[in-house]
C-alpha cells in the first residue's frame, strides 16, 4: 500500500519545527529516521496530513560521554551507536542491543529518538532505556521538560509526549556492573518474540543492585521492580533467577499473534530472561 496524501516539510531549526507543530496541531507528526512512522502510514495505520522531517535540524546528532552520564541526540542512528568508541567503553549494552535491531540498512537510518518516541511496544530501545534508567528530554512551545523512561509509556503508541512536543535527546547515567541484552525473534529484521535488558552490580559475590526490563510482552515495555528485588542480596543462584523469572512473568501481559500463543511467549520470556541474567552476572 501507499500512504494517504500528505504535506512534507523539512525545517532548518527547532524553531521552525515547533512553529509547524503549533500551526497544524495533531494533524502534524515529526519524523526522524522514518522506520517506525512510514510503515504505519503505508499501512494506513497512521493518518499524517503534515509530515515534518527532522533531518536538517542541527544539534540532534551528537553523542556526549561525560563523567557521570551519557547524552544521545534524538537523530543519532543505531549505526552511530555501534561505531562510537566512547559508547563501546561506557555503555557496551547499547551497542549490543543496536546490533540486534533489524538489519544494517535499517540501522543506518533508524534513530534512537524515533525508536523510543513512537511508543511501539515491539521496539528494542524503550525497554533498554527503562533498564538503564534513562531520561527523555522534550521541547515544546512552553519550553523544555524531562520525563523518566520508566514513566514515558502509557499504552501501545501512547506516550507522555504531547502532540506539540519533540523528543530531542536521551540521557543515561554511567553504568556499573555487568550487562546483557538478549533477544529471540523469528528472523532477521523481525520484532522480538521476547527481549530482555539486564544490568547487575556484583559486590563480593552478592547482587548489590539490579535493573531488568523486557520488550514486546505487553502493550508497553515492562520494567519489573519485583524481578530486580528477587536478585538483590542473593548470589544470583538458580533459586534467585527462578524468583526473578516468576516476578517478571507476573508483570508481563503478552497477547497472541503471529509470533505465537500466550503460553509460548511466556515460555520464551522466561528463557530469554534467564539467559540475560546469567550473562550479565558473568560479566559483573
Amino acid at each position: 500500500m501507499i500512504p494517504a496524501a500528505f504535506e512534507y516539510y523539512r525545517p532548518k531549526d527547532m524553531e521552525g519545527v515547533l512553529s509547524l507543530l503549533a500551526e497544524h496541531g495533531d494533524e502534524a507528526r515529526v519524523m526522524a529516521g522514518g522506520h517506525s512512522l512510514i510503515p504505519m502510514m503505508k499501512l494506513r495505520m497512521a493518518d499524517v496530513p503534515h509530515l515534518i522531517d527532522l533531518q536538517d535540524v542541527g544539534g540532534l546528532s551528537d553523542i556526549e560521554v561525560g563523567t557521570d552520564s551519557i547524552r544521545i541526540g534524538a537523530m543519532v542512528t543505531q549505526s552511530d551507536i555501534i561505531t562510537h568508541e566512547g559508547l563501546a567503553t561506557a555503555a557496551p549494552i547499547l551497542r549490543e542491543a543496536a546490533l540486534q535491531i533489524a538489519d544494517p540498512q535499517v540501522r543506518y537510518m533508524g534513530t534512537v529518538g524515533g525508536n523510543v518516541a513512537n511508543g511501539d511496544p515491539g521496539n528494542d530501545m524503550p525497554g533498554l532505556m527503562q533498564c538503564l534508567d534513562a531520561t527523555f528530554h522534550l521541547i515544546g512551545a512552553d519550553g523544555t521538560r524531562d520525563v523518566p523512561a520508566r514513566d514515558f509509556y502509557e499504552a501501545a503508541y501512547m506516550t507522555a509526549r504531547e502532540d506539540e512536543e519533540v523528543l530531542t535527546a536521551v540521557t543515561i547515567p554511567l553504568l556499573k556492573g555487568g550487562h546483557a541484552y538478549e533477544k529471540q525473534k523469528r528472523k532477521i529484521g523481525d520484532y522480538a518474540t521476547a527481549a530482555a535488558a539486564v544490568q547487575i552490580v556484583n559486590e563480593g559475590g552478592t547482587c548489590a543492585a539490579a535493573s531488568i526490563a523486557m520488550t514486546n510482552l505487553s502493550d508497553t515495555p515492562i520494567y519489573s521492580q519485583a524481578a530486580c528485588d528477587a536478585l538483590v542480596g542473593t548470589s544470583v543462584d538458580d533459586s534467585a533467577i527462578k524468583a526473578a523469572m516468576a516476578a517478571m512473568l507476573g508483570d508481563i501481559d503478552p497477547s497472541e499473534d503471529n509470533r505465537g500463543p500466550v503460553a509460548f511467549k511466556k515460555h520464551v520470556a522466561g528463557i530469554i530472561l534467564r539467559r540475560a541474567i546469567e550473562r550479565a552476572w558473568s560479566r559483573a
